[in-house]
């Protein structure tokens, strides 16, 4: 009987070991860094969200198994954003780094990445990544988003505008540091997409 115990016991560490690393979906990490970041310019602490998690993941994926940084390779943002039921959201891509740490300080030292990470009245937050078909590229979504009607004080007046929604993608091979200016290089390219669908002042 222990012979058998200790067989199981075995078997079931073998398959941990085989099983692929948790997905990037389950990781607050990334959370708590953008929070952090949006913490010490003033703006409030963002949390992972299930739903917009599933938004930047199939962004993610279908830029990798296109091959292609676009934020318009699963149609419209406004349209894909629509089920986070957000009055204001913004989405950030990238292709050239394996980890979200170097990912974000790429999009921290774009002016228009950084503009969505500082997404005003933001709370939630969702986090892709996929590997295209070769595995030598990886492709980052990041969706924020906020000014959910739970939210907003109870007594105001809901507002009668459609999300606003902002977009900015960008890619790089050149390393970057947290903070540190990005470099001069031809080669890197940062495209910045705003749409404002609807504002209520």
């Amino acid at each position: 009987m222990p012979a058998l115990r200790l067989v199981a016991a075995t078997l079931v560490a073998s398959l941990m070991a085989l099983s692929p690393p948790a997905a990037v979906a389950q990781d607050s990490a990334p959370a708590e860094q953008i929070s952090a970041f949006r913490l010490k310019h003033g703006e409030g602490r963002v949390t992972r969200d299930a739903t917009l998690d599933r938004i930047a993941m199939e962004q993610a994926r279908a830029m990798a198994d296109k091959d292609d940084l676009s934020h318009e390779v699963l149609g419209p943002f406004t349209r894909r954003v629509a089920s986070s039921k957000a009055g204001r959201a913004a989405e950030n891509i990238a292709y050239g780094y394996d980890n979200f740490d170097k990912t974000l300080g790429q999009w921290i030292n774009s002016a228009g990445h950084r503009k969505n990470l500082l997404l005003p009245k933001a709370t939630k937050v969702g986090i892709g990544s996929a590997k295209n078909a070769s595995g030598k590229r990886t492709y980052w979504a990041m969706v924020i988003a906020g000014d959910y009607d739970a939210d907003k004080p109870k007594g105001n007046p809901k507002s009668k505008g459609k999300p606003v929604v902002a977009q900015a993608k960008s890619e790089t091979k050149a390393a970057t540091r947290w903070g540190a200016k990005p470099p001069a290089s031809p080669s890197k390219q940062c495209h910045l997409n705003i749409k404002v669908i609807g504002l209520c002042i």
